[in-house]
């Protein structure tokens, strides 16, 4: 009996830091923060008065500013979803697939060269991609002109600005997916292509009928994990385009940083933070969901 007390004791200690930093980066914050959302809070003021929901409805009142302002992040951090997540889906898998049929003794360096581009900062991609695509002076440009065309506004133009943060968004993070698709690949038993060989199964078939079933579960979290991780993208408009042309890149995280420290109407930013949080715990419910119905119709 002792002993178990002492290993439940251990386990604890080694779980500790975690709870430690869980309360104090996540739990305190989110409490705090939500504290916040129900008050006029200015960010300068001395006082904060209490206004219960006001804030929230505000946010849904069309006839207010705020309106306006979190509907055009959201609508705007939407797009982005709707354009980035199925490239990088459906491109991870690729990669995934194009490494397994490549020679042993070149696919540790080519699955680094993939994945190593999601190592770097974001600043570091922003900075990167200005390069590639100013107008002036840019590689993309540069080429263009070889060929007689004319040189095309990558950041300050619709559709190219939106075109710009999804090509350095994929080239930034396919390489995450990729990994974990080649890891549920490996764990795809080779009796089953084996058994689809023997029926006289096509390379479509064998795709489609064994690999896609296998790697079911891996995918929805792959479809729900890069779904949050796009819901939550800043870095790429902040520094490449400012969220421009006018607001048409300004997302939700940008919208919620400019009221809090621009407008210092942090109630207000707060109270954007929190649905934004409430989306975001949606999205895990249905993630958990489908992630355990896929693997029941897989077993």
């Amino acid at each position: 009996m002792q002993e178990t007390k002492l290993s439940k004791f251990t386990s604890s200690l080694f779980v500790l830091p975690y709870f430690i930093v869980f309360v104090l980066f996540l739990l305190i914050p989110l409490i705090y923060g939500t504290y916040i959302s129900f008050h006029d809070w200015d960010l300068l003021g001395s006082t904060h008065r209490f206004v219960g929901f006001s804030n929230y409805a505000k946010l849904f009142d069309p006839s207010t500013y705020f309106y306006s302002v979190f509907m055009n992040g959201l609508w705007n951090t939407a797009k982005f979803v709707v354009f980035s997540v199925p490239i990088l889906i459906i491109g991870g898998l690729l990669l995934a697939l194009l490494l397994q049929h490549l020679p042993d003794k070149v696919k540790g360096i080519f699955r680094t060269i993939f994945f190593i581009s999601y190592c770097i900062s974001v600043s570091v991609i922003a900075v990167l991609w200005l390069w590639l695509l100013d107008t002036n002076s840019g590689l993309f440009n540069h080429l263009l002109s070889k060929i007689g065309a004319a040189p095309i506004q990558w950041l300050t133009e619709m559709p190219y600005a939106w075109i710009s943060i999804v090509a350095a968004t994929v080239w930034w993070t396919v390489g995450f997916n990729m990994i974990i698709y080649i890891n549920a690949l490996n764990e795809v038993p080779n009796e089953l292509y084996e058994a689809g060989s023997v029926d006289g199964a096509t390379p479509w078939q064998k795709f489609w009928n064994i690999t896609l079933p296998s790697i079911r579960p891996v995918m929805v979290f792959t479809i729900v994990t890069s779904t949050i991780a796009s819901f939550n993208i800043y870095g790429q408009p902040y520094l490449m385009t400012r969220g421009g042309p006018g607001t048409s890149t300004k997302v939700l995280l940008m919208e919620i940083v400019d009221q809090a420290f621009v407008q210092r109407q942090l109630g207000i930013a707060s109270a954007m933070a929190i649905l934004m949080a409430l989306i975001m715990i949606v999205i895990s419910i249905i993630q958990f969901r489908l992630t355990r119905n896929s693997e029941g119709s897989v077993a």
